[in-house]
C-alpha cells in the first residue's frame, strides 16, 4: 500500500522521525501484513538516505513488527492467533495493575472520556469502520494507563499495545461479535461510577478474557 507523502524529515531527529513513521504506518495499517519493505524505496518517499530506515527496520523488527530473511526480504510481520494467545494475557494483567493504581484517582471527567471513547467505538462498529473502532478501544483502555500515571508501566504497555492494535485492526471488520466488547467497557464504566473496585476489575478481566475467546472464533470462520 503506498505510504503518504510527507515533507523532508528534520535531520536533527532523523533517525527517531523515521522508526516513528515507519512505527505508525504498520501499526495504523499503511503498511499491511506481510508487505515488502525495500529500504531503498521507503527513503526515496521519505526524503532521506537508507541508512536510518535500516537502523528503523531493525529496531522495528526487535519490536516484532518486522520480519526478515536474511539476502531475501524484510517486511511487515505477519498476524496470527498465536500473537493474540501470547500478548492479550500480559497486557491484561498490566491493565489490572493501571486500574489498581488508577482507581482512587478517578474522576467523573476521567469516566465520561472513557464513555465518549466507548461511544466512538459502538459508533464506529456499526459504521464498518475498523480503523476508527481500533483507535476507540485504544482511548478506552489508555484512560487507565493514564490516571495511573507510572511511566514504565506506560511505556511497557506502549510497546505491547503496538502488536495488540494491529490484531484488532486485522480482526475488527467482524462487528456482530465484536459490539460485545462495547456493553463489557459499559459495565466497567457502570462499575467506576459506583466506585465499585471488585466489580470494576472483573469486568476488565472478562473485556479481555472474552476478547481473546472472540478472536478464536473469528480466526476458525
Amino acid at each position: 500500500m503506498p505510504i503518504p507523502q510527507i515533507k523532508t524529515l528534520s535531520r536533527t531527529f532523523i533517525r527517531d522521525n523515521v522508526y516513528t513513521s515507519l512505527r505508525g504506518w504498520i501499526v495504523d495499517g499503511v503498511l499491511e501484513p506481510g508487505e515488502k519493505l525495500k529500504d531503498k524505496e521507503l527513503a526515496a518517499q521519505m526524503g532521506v538516505s537508507r541508512t536510518p530506515v535500516r537502523e528503523a527496520l531493525r529496531k522495528l523488527e526487535d519490536d516484532g513488527l518486522v520480519e526478515t530473511a536474511a539476502n531475501r526480504w524484510t517486511r511487515v510481520a505477519l498476524i496470527t492467533l498465536q500473537d493474540a494467545e501470547e500478548i492479550y494475557p500480559i497486557i491484561q494483567q498490566l491493565e489490572e495493575l493501571a486500574l489498581t493504581l488508577a482507581f482512587p484517582k478517578i474522576s467523573t471527567q476521567h469516566i465520561q472520556r472513557m464513555q465518549i471513547a466507548n461511544d466512538e467505538l459502538k459508533a464506529a462498529l456499526k459504521s464498518n469502520n475498523p480503523h476508527d473502532a481500533m483507535f476507540a478501544d485504544a482511548k478506552f483502555h489508555q484512560t487507565l494507563a493514564d490516571v495511573a500515571n507510572n511511566t514504565e508501566l506506560s511505556n511497557i504497555l506502549k510497546q505491547l499495545k503496538a502488536k495488540y492494535q494491529r490484531i484488532e485492526l486485522a480482526y475488527f471488520s467482524k462487528a456482530n461479535l465484536l459490539l460485545a466488547s462495547f456493553e463489557e467497557h459499559q459495565i466497567l464504566i457502570s462499575a467506576l461510577k459506583a466506585k465499585a473496585f471488585d466489580a470494576a476489575n472483573q469486568a476488565l478481566i472478562k473485556n479481555w478474557t472474552t476478547s481473546i475467546e472472540r478472536l478464536r472464533i473469528l480466526g476458525d470462520s
